[in-house]
């Protein structure tokens, strides 16, 4: 079937769309094939339409509606038409279709419309509250427009705008959880940009999927599965439509394949993206900055601590770009490297610093990494870190 779409197995979609595979299937609705079909209100070719897809003959479809098989088949071929506008929202409510597409106004459209810029906005304001630091304040605004999306479409409402949108509300909330939870709770913010990633493969839009894609492999890598991380981040990089969306995914990828020890892979993306530093505009991830911590963490990851030593010396001013969490990201790198050259003053110092910036801005996955990097060297760092971690988990649990 065109676009992608697979053919219905037999006995498959036999009955009137419940449950999770029928709606599963409706996401049909949302392909630029069925954009195409719904965007001229031609009832003969939605019909038509929708028998092809859940693999209905006309007695089935005519048992969904109401209708026998010869008045279907009337429909389909214009024939017949349906003039009244109670006729038209029943099939609508049968197909699981907004009202407007076959010219019926109905009364939750508007509030339709203002769902759709509420959720806009709010999408927008969560990013920038994120990459402020303000993770925990982009979670509360992310998660009751994701339960009312979802909500909807568990209504049998999935017009391709709710979707979309559900599917950067999703990946949005997924990656402000990476930032509020501790390591042991990280699964939670790969499980829902995993969710974001089901509704983003149904769209032929590659900037979307590679967004969803690189969005998803960091907070696999987060928590731990590095393998699977560098799988979905060398798939976002492969399809971003142009050099900005690559750029927005090789940083990750650098990072995940350093966390998994692959030298080789993190060198060959660390030049691509060092070559494209002059040709796309920075941001707080793609900044020189935020890939010198990149390239530090790399190169202890993969076994190359005197070139880390030497980098280390050469540490950047941080840009306006940069969120704030990678000051305390780099922090925490660079006193990993000082504690390798000897350097334990000048480690407690940086570990001290990344602890106040931490607590301001919640995060516990970073109190975690200082845990671990004071280790049994930096007994005072690691227990201020560990009993401001301790409040944190105590205020989550409240």
């Amino acid at each position: 079937m065109a676009g992608g779409e697979s053919a219905p197995q037999a006995g498959q979609h036999r009955l009137p769309p419940s449950g999770p595979s029928a709606r599963h299937a409706q996401w049909r609705w949302a392909t630029p094939q069925a954009q195409l079909v719904l965007a001229s209100g031609n009832l003969a070719g939605i019909l038509r339409f929708y028998r092809r897809v859940h693999g209905l003959n006309q007695t089935a479809l005519g048992e969904l509606l109401g209708y026998d098989k010869t008045y279907i088949s009337a429909l389909e071929l214009e024939k017949r038409a349906l003039d009244d506008v109670a006729s038209r929202r029943r099939v609508c409510e049968a197909l699981r279709l907004p009202p407007h597409v076959l010219g019926v106004t109905d009364p939750t459209d508007t509030d339709h419309r203002a769902m759709l810029q509420f959720g806009e906005s709010t999408v927008r304001l969560a990013e920038i509250a994120r990459q402020s630091g303000h993770a925990s304040e982009a979670v509360f605004e992310l998660w009751p427009l994701v339960a009312r999306l979802e909500a909807r479409i568990d209504d049998g409402h999935t017009e391709r705008d709710v979707l979309h949108l559900l599917t950067r509300a999703r990946a949005g909330l997924g990656v402000a959880l990476g930032n509020v939870l501790p390591e042991e709770r990280l699964a939670t913010a790969a499980h829902w940009t995993a969710k974001s990633l089901q509704i983003a493969e149904y769209f032929e839009d590659p900037r979307t999927t590679s967004y969803v894609l690189r969005m998803h492999g960091n907070e696999l890598r987060k928590a731990n599965l590095r393998g699977a991380a560098v799988q979905r981040l060398c798939r976002a990089a492969a399809i971003a439509p142009d050099a900005t969306a690559r750029a927005a995914a090789l940083p990750l990828l650098a990072r995940a394949a350093g966390a998994l020890g692959n030298g080789e892979l993190f060198d060959r993306v660390m030049r691509e993206t060092d070559a494209l530093l002059d040709r796309v505009d920075h941001t707080s991830l793609f900044n020189p900055f935020s890939l010198h911590e990149i390239r530090l963490r790399g190169l202890v990851s993969t076994g190359r601590t005197e070139a880390a030593m030497r980098l280390v010396e050469r540490s950047l001013v941080p840009t306006t770009v940069v969120a704030p969490q990678w000051r305390v990201i780099e922090l925490v790198t660079v006193a990993h490297v000082q504690l390798l050259a000897g350097d334990r003053n000048g480690a407690a110092q940086s570990l001290d610093t990344a602890t106040r910036e931490a607590v301001t801005q919640r995060l516990p996955h970073q109190l975690q990494r200082i845990m671990r990097t004071a280790g049994t060297r930096l007994p005072t760092q690691r227990s201020t870190a560990g009993r401001n971690l301790d409040r944190i988990r105590r205020e989550m649990a409240a």
